[in-house]
């Protein structure tokens, strides 16, 4: 039996419309559609026309959001010598070695939001696959969490850096906002992900690449947009 609607998610819901939105027509209609005592985070989702079991299919990348998420993101560096104090001049919460590596394998310790490995430390990483992992917080070399300019990407994730990979139904999904946020950042914001995604389409991709995308925020409807939004974003 389908679970009963409450009433206030059933109003939201009827504010929307069995229609494609243009992304500046939905940006509105979800602020207005908001019933939640919490800001809510504004999340993009997009269908792709790939096969997630073929790695040469797998869609996967960084953007720098323009206006950042709303929350400065906590970041833990693993690395040595003068990269730590690299780290810290940087503003990364949480920095180490050997040391932080075990309390992480030893604790299933995960408060922080992003972390970052130099090369050197990466065999020591690598034992932190089951704690990491399943939280989608390995360091990894395609998404610049792997590195020797530690400073720079600490700086680029404190600044609304965001990552972006399909799923094994070849959807991704990826915060844009903050639903208290001026109408128009959200959109450059959503602009700027649709963009990044649309230029990572793999070439062994074939036929349509961008199936839908949907607006939507923790609580409040989903809102589905019109495909040419892609095309703009894409010209950007």
């Amino acid at each position: 039996m389908p679970k009963k609607l409450s009433k206030n998610t059933a109003k939201a819901r009827a504010l929307v419309e069995a229609r494609l939105y243009a992304l500046t027509d939905a940006v509105p209609l979800l602020q207005k559609a908001k019933f939640a005592k919490f800001d809510e985070t504004v999340d993009l989702t997009m269908r792709l026309g790939v096969d997630p079991k073929h790695a040469d299919q797998m869609v996967r990348g960084t953007v720098v959001l323009p206006h950042g998420l709303g929350k400065t993101k906590r970041v833990a560096v693993i690395t040595n010598g003068d990269k730590q104090r690299e780290a810290e001049a940087a503003g990364a919460e949480f920095v180490g070695g050997e040391e932080l590596v075990e309390k992480i394998q030893k604790e299933n310790w995960t408060d922080f939001d992003a972390l970052i490995a130099t090369p050197d430390m990466m065999k020591s990483v690598g034992r932190l696959g089951k704690v990491l992992g399943p939280r989608g917080l390995m360091p990894n070399p395609k998404t610049g969490t792997v590195t020797t300019d530690v400073a720079a990407a600490v700086k680029e994730i404190k600044a609304g850096k965001v990552e972006f990979r399909t799923d094994k139904t070849a959807l991704v999904h990826v915060p844009v906002g903050k639903l208290s946020f001026d109408a128009q950042k959200l959109v450059d914001n959503a602009m700027t992900v649709i963009g990044s995604v649309v230029k990572a389409k793999p070439s062994a991709a074939k036929g349509r690449y961008i199936k839908g995308i949907t607006l939507s925020s923790t609580m409040g409807p989903g809102i589905k947009l019109d495909q040419s939004v892609a095309d703009l974003a894409a010209k950007a």
